[in-house]
């Protein structure tokens, strides 16, 4: 099981530190992929992490101003959003891979993902 934590309601130009903590597996076998979905929209990759935390990759809409990382002792991810804008707004969305050699990097594909949180939404507003 995933759970998100961390979203809310937040200013354009300010932050928000989401976290994704595993339960009953080991999230260091595991890549980690955010997503988001904003209404009518379709759901989107925004960041991946590779399950050793050696590689990293972004959507063009979020380089630069996204980080992810990961603390496997802590069995939990992490998403730092900076700089926040209004096209950020949507339910964001944890989801884990497990590692496979044949993969050279993680992958921002939904369909790479068996395992899926539930969401924590993301509002961006003034």
């Amino acid at each position: 099981q995933l759970v998100e934590s961390g979203g809310g309601l937040v200013q354009p130009g300010g932050s928000l530190r989401l976290s994704c903590t595993a339960s009953g597996f080991t999230l260091g076998f595991y890549d980690i992929g955010w997503f988001r979905q904003a209404p009518g929209k379709e759901r989107e990759g925004v960041s991946c992490i590779r399950s050793s935390g050696g590689s990293t990759l972004y959507a063009d809409s979020v380089k630069g101003r996204f980080t992810i990382f990961r603390d496997n002792a802590k069995n939990t991810a992490y998403l730092q959003m900076n700089s926040l804008n209004a096209e950020d707004t949507a339910v964001y969305y944890c989801a884990a891979a497990p590692y496979e050699a044949r993969f050279r990097v993680c992958l921002l594909s939904p369909p790479r993902y068996a395992t899926w949180g539930q969401g924590t939404q993301v509002t961006v507003s003034s």
